[in-house]
């Protein structure tokens, strides 16, 4: 009979070095448990869904794209779901993809080259990072928003073409570069601005439009996800025709996949309009955000950056664990980040604010931060 999913199986003899290695995470506080489906009566300020627009039905469609969009898998849905992610951030065209992931895999390891050079943020998601690693481009890694050390990359001789990478609102940190500058740095350089919208879309910049539309500034090539403030899921590469082109043929992670779901790419575009339809949302989620923000202040907490992310950084992973689990323990779900997501020393809780969390939720959980500081919890 075959074996239940949840049956601990011995490891093959040729695996077992497996157990050793996940026994090093445990001993290191950096293992990461599957969690139980969320049911519990925890309130949780642990999920992207910041315009609170994910628990409402998609529109009728296709479940499934059939194949992928070069073959038979182009649908009506994806047409409208790519001019609207280009108008929302004032680029001329977009090309979705299943997921940023997806995205930044196929953008970058489609841009570069082993003759080119990628410049990329210290703290870049790990997408950008592994589609720099795949586009064999030699990459330089530069001190997180340090805009004199991209310029002092950029000035080093180099035969090939040059790509400078960054998100616009790092989801660990809550910060953001300084877009203007990074532009004209990469004009006086030759070099292409490639940035990652993902958790700035649809809360941040005039509109929800996010930061480089605040910033005036056009990335030569734009990334935004549809599974955060818009509710679905699916992301998109925003640019210039060629470069939808050339993505349509050379992006791999877009070429030799299934297409986005045809009901996804229809969930997105609602998505899309019903953050555009509905501005409260967005001020909502930002003002949830800063009621919590002057809250943990007062229970002693400094947390890190701005916005509807909220990092409270703690030091050592297993302080980051031992306060995730007495928050959990009261009522609150927070989850600790540790490395590998975040450099060694750094673990913390990340609160994310959604437009679901009323003030009684905030005031709520305010309360709970300061009881379980107040019982020694660190």
């Amino acid at each position: 009979m075959r074996p239940e999913f949840h049956v601990k199986q011995s490891c093959p003899p040729a695996l077992l070095y497996l157990e050793e290695a996940l026994s090093d995470l445990k001993r290191r506080d950096v293992f990461r448990e599957r969690p139980a489906p969320h049911v519990s009566p925890c309130t949780t300020f642990c999920s992207n869904d910041y315009l609170g627009l994910g628990g409402r039905f998609g529109p009728p469609a296709a479940a499934g794209a059939s194949a992928s969009r070069l073959v038979v898998g182009e649908h009506a849905e994806h047409i409208t779901l790519e001019r609207l992610a280009a108008r929302l951030v004032a680029q001329p065209a977009s090309l979705v993809f299943t997921s940023g992931y997806a995205a930044n895999v196929g953008l970058l390891s489609a841009l570069a080259g082993p003759a080119d050079r990628i410049v990329s943020d210290a703290f870049n998601h790990a997408s950008i990072i592994d589609g720099a690693r795949l586009s064999k481009a030699r990459t330089v890694v530069v001190p997180h928003l340090d805009l004199p050390a991209v310029e002092r990359a950029l000035s080093e001789p180099h035969s090939g073409r040059s790509f400078v990478v960054t998100e616009s609102y790092f989801s660990m940190d809550a910060d953001q570069p300084d877009l203007a500058r990074l532009r004209a740095i990469c004009d006086a350089r030759g070099a292409a601005l490639v940035v990652d919208e993902a958790h700035a879309l649809g809360v941040l910049g005039p509109e929800g439009r996010g930061l480089c539309v605040a910033a005036g500034v056009r990335a030569d090539a734009l990334v935004g996800t549809f599974g955060k403030a818009f509710g679905a899921a699916g992301a998109f590469v925003a640019g210039c025709d060629a470069l939808m082109a050339w993505l349509w043929n050379r992006a791999r992670t877009f070429v030799f996949s299934t297409g986005l779901s045809p009901a996804l790419a229809a969930a997105a575009s609602a998505g899309i309009t019903a953050a555009e339809a509905n501005p409260a949302l967005r001020e909502m989620t930002l003002g949830a955000a800063h009621r919590l923000r002057e809250g943990l202040h007062r229970v002693g907490i400094r947390p890190a950056g701005f916005g509807h992310i909220i990092p409270w950084v703690l030091g050592p992973s297993s302080a980051a664990l031992r306060m995730s689990n007495a928050l959990r323990a009261h009522g609150l779900d927070v989850r600790p980040i540790r490395p590998p997501s975040v450099p060694a020393g750094t673990a913390r809780l990340r609160f994310t604010v959604t437009a679901a969390h009323g003030p009684a939720d905030i005031d709520r959980a305010i309360a709970i931060v300061g009881d379980v500081l107040a019982a020694g919890a660190l």
